[in-house]
């Protein structure tokens, strides 16, 4: 699982979040371990087997009422037991006023301490989205990653086998770049995969014999894309050195490949001369859209074939 610290979700959250650091300022390279974001009322009282260590906590307004309710000292001490947890960080929502004793304890743990204008349930879930993005498990792949006809199509081959040069005419034809070369997935839900493009490489495709071209620039706002969900992956292979049977036209099986554990509906299209693979890449898409709704072609002329053989 990939991880953050705490400096690096204040950086990437503050707006969104409308967050201050407040206390705590030595405890930016605490790391998260969690994706999930908790209120500890129950540690507040004691119950400290609720609370686990190095995720962030946010105290709401019954919280801080609790808080409040409490003797200065019975209060120091809940927030004590709180910090003897091993928080990563503490975000007080709505605006709440913040007591001496969370500052004093947050100091002394070096344990950040934020504060946000948000009602904690919506500042929740937005933390608790965008870290399940940050920290999702991940892996980079060779391939031209495309969305096309909005389905997301990793384009994969050999060197030199035309991926880049498919990935032109398919802009051209108005579908979508998201990375060339190389593109990070990450594993966002327990069946969905979605792809990025590394920053580095952000509108840029390499054409063999035009080098390095800014596709933004060259077609448009609307020809690139920074994310997209993983539909397809598309294998080119030469034709040549496609074994027999996966070039049996009525004993076509579906195949699949292993992405952090989720099975990707694969493709294989076999490159010969005068073959348009642009054209063969869109019909794979339109195909796989009518295999997702149950229309599967091979099968209803097999069936008729049958159909007419028993006639015989």
């Amino acid at each position: 699982m990939a991880q953050i610290n705490v400096a690096e979700l204040f950086k990437q959250t503050r707006r969104k979040l409308k967050i201050n650091w407040v206390a705590g300022l030595n405890g930016g390279s605490k790391t998260l371990t969690s994706g999930t974001v908790t209120k500890p009322s129950l540690a507040l009282i004691g119950h400290l087997n609720f609370v686990h260590p190095n995720r962030v906590q946010v105290l709401g307004c019954a919280e801080m009422d609790y808080l409040r309710s409490l003797p200065l000292a019975n209060a120091a001490h809940a927030i004590e037991n709180l910090y003897s947890t091993d928080l990563a960080a503490v975000i007080v929502a709505n605006d709440e006023n913040v007591p001496d004793n969370l500052i004093t304890a947050a100091n002394k743990h070096n344990t950040a301490l934020f504060t946000s204008p948000l009602h904690s349930p919506e500042l929740m879930d937005i933390l608790s989205h965008f870290l399940t993005q940050a920290m999702a498990d991940s892996i980079s792949m060779h391939g031209v990653f495309m969305e096309v006809q909005g389905f997301g199509a990793l384009i994969k081959g050999e060197a030199a086998i035309g991926k880049s040069e498919l990935a032109l005419e398919l802009i051209s034809r108005g579908h979508r770049l998201i990375a060339d070369d190389i593109v990070d997935f990450f594993r966002i839900s327990p069946e969905r995969i979605e792809g990025r493009c590394p920053a580095l490489l952000q509108d840029f495709l390499e054409v063999r014999g035009l080098g390095i071209l800014n596709i933004r620039a060259m077609f448009g706002d609307s020809s690139v894309k920074p994310t997209k969900p993983l539909d397809l992956i598309i294998q080119l292979e030469m034709a040549d050195k496609l074994a027999p049977h996966l070039l049996d036209r009525l004993n076509i099986k579906t195949q699949h490949e292993e992405v952090l554990g989720v099975k990707i509906p694969k493709v294989q299209i076999p490159i010969a001369a005068g073959r348009n693979i642009a054209v063969l890449v869109e019909v794979a898409i339109r195909n796989h859209m009518l295999l997702l709704r149950g229309i599967n072609a091979t099968k209803q002329f097999t069936q008729r074939q049958q159909r007419e053989m028993k006639k015989i």
